[in-house]
């Protein structure tokens, strides 16, 4: 294990430049041609605020348990989305990184397991202007920001990882597998209703309370919002527990990315 992890390190470092380069040619591709460019990054999570915002408090009429401002209600959800938007757009692109990258595949020199690294960080920039955009607004709302916005970075560093091992192993699935691409757009939207994005986890009755626990979005949402939303510390004990599950998966599937990607070449 601690080899594999020496391993890893040292092929990201080595390959810095290129992994930095590739990740700020993804960014840039996601608008490209467009009048914006790469305004719509932040556009796009201001939309969405302000959809959920108009869709459940004005016309839905929803409240948020024990919150009586609909604009919390919207800051609920928003923070959901954000957590829950990491994960679906890992599970759908990942599927297709090495097979829309196949003149790459019989290069030797090439480091592969580089790309489904660089959708996850390009992931996580649009993420960090969807939370830039949360923050603004809880400004607006509350007047003030919590300083444990600022454990922000420790709580987000572990989802990392196991977005990292996630993408390595569906990148894998998904040159074998073409129906992985299919499978993974149902996964996601199904993710999304078993996650607490538009409920408290704590509203659930047993044993679905106890289960939802073990959904890997349901610390990442609730602790987003008792950071940003209600300046409470994070939950040390269950984030230490989340690191370790993270860097199991961030291993295992840089193990399994590695010991079948000798096969890429033979099915692409």
């Amino acid at each position: 294990m601690e080899g594999t992890t020496t391993s890893l390190s040292r092929r990201v470092w080595a390959r810095r430049d290129v992994f930095w380069e590739l990740t700020k040619r993804d960014i840039a591709g996601r608008y490209s041609g467009s009048f914006l460019g790469l305004l719509w990054s932040f556009f796009n999570p201001l939309l969405m605020l302000g959809v959920y915002t108009l869709a459940f408090r004005e016309l839905l009429g929803m409240r948020w348990p024990n919150l009586d401002s609909g604009a919390d209600f919207s800051l609920m959800i928003f923070c959901g989305m954000i957590v829950h938007s990491m994960m679906a757009e890992c599970l759908i692109r990942a599927p297709g990184v090495i097979v829309s990258q196949s003149n790459l595949v019989k290069r030797v020199v090439f480091p592969l397991a580089i790309l489904p690294c660089v959708m996850v960080v390009s992931t996580l920039f649009s993420a960090l202007l969807s939370i830039f955009v949360l923050l603004i607004f809880v400004l607006i709302s509350q007047h003030t920001l919590h300083a444990t916005v600022l454990y922000l970075p420790l709580l987000y560093a572990p989802y990392v990882l196991l977005l990292c091992g996630v993408s390595w192993l569906m990148a894998s699935l998904g040159v074998f597998i073409r129906d992985v691409t299919q499978i993974s757009g149902v996964i996601s939207s199904v993710l999304m209703f078993l996650s607490p994005v538009f409920y408290p986890a704590s509203n659930l009755r047993q044993p679905y309370r106890e289960w939802i626990q073990f959904n890997p979005l349901t610390l990442m949402i609730e602790q987003t919002r008792q950071l940003v939303l209600f300046g409470h510390s994070p939950d040390w004990h269950a984030l230490g527990l989340y690191t370790l599950i993270a860097v199991v998966v961030l291993l295992l599937g840089y193990v399994w990315f590695q010991r079948t990607r000798d096969g890429f070449a033979d099915v692409l």
